[in-house]
């Protein structure tokens, strides 16, 4: 399937990030060059002189950005970010690739027509993992678009794909999103989702050569970086919760089992250490607009409050549960609740057009 001159009103610049290649990169480099017109930049993240060869050929081809040493991934992406946003103009169609031979020509000229019908969005490529795709690729796929959706709450059926189009408008919001290795790519899709960007899905073919022997994600180092905002906000909330426990048991014992005084007493203390911890290093959020979020997360922590006492209450009294035990139930309920109000509602920053932060 050629790509169809009428096509090439815009500029289509495909991305490609590559560690240690091998003639997999130059197949697909001659592949695009021979059936399409899009202009092609790869980023040589810090391969060994070995590779050489491999990126002397692809000059041929592409323009060649090199990283002195290897930084990852995701900071592979940014930099080849930077280098379309200088020399391309801002309506170009950005595709990113991976150099492995994952990914097919044709798939991402499908990319490129979704992109046409819907240019405000953000296209993936999604694969079908059947029992062809190795287990692992199966299993950590599974597994993160769970996570995705139980923290989004928004279904996308390969979080892990690395087939993706957008505009050029959009980088300078995509060059803010944390993450210099795997995680940058999931980072992407929780921003776009929490700054209420579309993500629509393409179809496309499930390659794995050798059992996707190429790959150089690192299960357990590239999965912690990955839940690294999850990961925190519950090393987070544990903290707080063990903070609030104890008080509130301290504080029952001081006040003659007085549950009300107790538990308001307690959480007002921990909400507060919460908020603090949540805003600096979970999310990270550069908004100098403190007292709003303050009293977002007052109005959160009150609802939040109110909700967690009549069920301590309702547990206690009613029910007929020990005190200590009503209470780890009640928090474990509000948990789920208090993470999706604090990602996209207090900690949330929107997106205007031109990739500007409202």
């Amino acid at each position: 399937m050629d790509y169809e001159a009428r096509k090439e009103q815009k500029k289509v610049v495909v991305l490609i990030p590559a560690y240690e290649p091998d003639q997999k990169l130059i197949t697909l480099l001659q592949d695009i060059k021979e059936r399409t017109k899009m202009s092609i930049v790869v980023v040589n993240d810090g391969s060994s002189r070995q590779k050489k060869g491999i990126f002397e050929e692809a000059i041929r081809y592409a323009k060649v950005v090199q990283h002195s040493k290897n930084r990852g991934k995701g900071a592979a992406i940014k930099t080849g970010l930077r280098y379309i946003e200088q020399n391309y103009e801002p309506e170009s169609v950005i595709i990113t690739m991976d150099a492995d031979g994952q990914h097919r020509v044709e798939d991402a000229v499908k990319l490129v027509h979704a992109f046409d019908r819907d240019k405000a969005s953000l296209i993936i490529g999604v694969r079908e993992f059947n029992q062809d795709v190795p287990i692992r690729s199966r299993f950590g796929n599974a597994l993160t678009r769970r996570v995705f959706h139980l923290v989004t709450g928004r279904r996308v059926q390969d979080t892990q794909t690395g087939l993706r189009a957008f505009c050029a408008y959009m980088i300078p919001f995509l060059l803010k999103i944390e993450g210099e290795r795997y995680e940058y790519e999931m980072n992407m899709l929780l921003h776009c989702s929490k700054c209420h960007i579309s993500i629509k899905e393409v179809r496309i073919e499930t390659i794995y050569q050798d059992n996707n022997a190429s790959s150089h994600f690192k299960a357990i180092r590239d999965s912690l970086r990955i839940y690294g905002t999850i990961l925190k906000f519950v090393g987070s909330s544990l903290f707080c919760f063990f903070l609030d426990y104890i008080l509130f048991l301290l504080l029952l014992s001081v006040t003659n089992h007085q549950l009300f005084v107790s538990n308001i007493v307690a959480r007002i203390i921990s909400a507060t250490a919460n908020f603090t911890i949540n805003r600096k290093l979970v999310f990270r959020n550069k908004n100098k607009n403190v007292m709003r979020e303050a009293l977002q997360y007052a109005i959160t922590a009150v609802l939040v409050l109110s909700l967690n006492t009549f069920f301590v209450y309702l547990f206690v009294k009613k029910l007929f549960f020990v005190e200590w035990i009503a209470k780890i139930i009640v928090e474990m309920i509000m948990f789920a609740f208090s993470f999706l109000m604090q990602q996209f509602v207090i900690f949330n920053n929107t997106m205007q057009e031109g990739g500007k932060r409202k």
